[in-house]
C-alpha cells in the first residue's frame, strides 16, 4: 500500500489523505482515509497545498522567510536548495535526500537513509559545501530537519542566507519537486530496489547519469554538469553509470 501511495503521489503531491484514499479505491483497492492519513505520516508525505496547521517544525527552531519570489536565478551557485524524499523498498523503506543547484540543475550532493532525522541532511550540505564552495541563498522547506539548529549552523558559519519555502507550497521548491519526478519515474520505480545497499549502489549510478548524460531541454538540451562546469571543461562520466569500460568526454550539445 505505501508502494501505491508513493506512485500516485508522484503524479499527484496535492493529494491529501481523504483524496489520496478515493483515488486508490476507484482502482478497486480497500483502503480507507485513516489507514492511508497514518502511512503518510509514516512515509512523511504530506499534501503541498495551503492547510490547517497539520504538522509544524519543532517549537525551538527558527522558521526564515522566503527569499526568492521574483528573483532571476542567472549563475552558478547562486542559490542551492534540499529537500528530502521516500523510497520504497522490497524489504522496508528508506528517505532520499539532495543537494540541487538551481540555475543548472546539477546534483552536488545526496545520502540515502533509513531514518528521517537531520544527521544525514547534514552530511549532504557539509559535502556539497567541501565540494562546490557556497551559495549565496541556500533554500528548503521547513521541515524539522533542515530548521534544526546544526544544520542552520553549518549555512550561517558560511555566512549564506537561508531561504524557506511558504507551508504547503510546493512550486517554492520546484526544482527538487522535479528532481524528485524524475529520479522516481526513471529509475526507483524501474528498478524495484531491494534494499538500501542496492538502492545507494543504484541511485550512485543514476546521479552521475542525471548530471552527465541526461540532456535537459530547460538547459537548451545540454546536461547539468556542462553548464555547472562550464562547455569547455571536461564532463566525465564514471563507467558504471554508462555501462562503458572506461570514463570519456561528453560532446557539446
Amino acid at each position: 500500500m505505501m508502494n501505491l501511495i508513493d506512485l500516485q503521489y508522484t503524479d499527484t503531491p496535492f493529494y491529501g489523505a481523504r483524496r489520496m484514499a478515493k483515488a486508490l479505491q476507484d482502482k478497486k483497492y480497500q483502503v480507507g482515509r485513516e489507514h492511508v492519513g497514518t502511512l503518510m505520516f509514516k512515509m512523511g508525505l504530506e499534501a503541498v497545498f495551503p492547510k490547517p496547521n497539520t504538522s509544524k517544525p519543532h517549537p525551538e527552531n527558527k522558521i526564515y522567510p522566503y527569499l526568492l519570489r521574483g528573483v532571476d536565478i542567472t549563475r552558478i551557485n547562486q542559490v542551492w536548495s534540499t529537500d528530502i524524499t521516500y523510497i520504497k523498498l522490497a524489504q522496508g523503506f528508506a528517505y532520499l535526500t539532495a543537494v540541487i543547484d538551481w540555475n543548472t540543475r546539477y546534483v552536488l550532493s545526496w545520502r540515502l537513509s533509513n531514518t528521517i532525522d537531520s544527521g544525514f541532511c547534514i552530511e549532504a550540505l557539509e559535502e556539497a559545501l567541501a565540494w562546490h564552495g557556497s551559495p549565496e541563498v541556500f533554500n528548503s522547506d521547513q521541515g524539522a530537519q533542515f530548521t534544526s539548529g546544526k544544520f542552520i549552523k553549518v549555512l550561517s558559519d558560511r555566512g549564506i542566507s537561508i531561504s524557506m519555502d511558504g507551508r504547503g507550497r510546493a512550486l517554492d521548491n520546484i526544482f527538487v519537486e522535479r528532481l524528485w519526478r524524475s529520479v522516481k519515474y526513471e529509475d526507483v520505480f524501474l528498478k524495484g530496489y531491494q534494499n538500501i545497499p542496492e538502492a545507494r549502489a543504484g541511485l550512485e549510478k543514476y546521479f552521475e547519469f542525471y548530471n552527465n548524460a541526461r540532456y535537459h531541454q530547460s538547459l537548451g538540451y545540454k546536461t547539468p554538469a556542462q553548464v555547472y562546469f562550464g562547455e569547455g571543461g571536461e564532463t566525465r562520466v564514471w563507467a558504471a553509470a554508462i555501462g562503458a569500460t572506461e570514463n570519456f568526454t561528453l560532446a557539446s550539445a
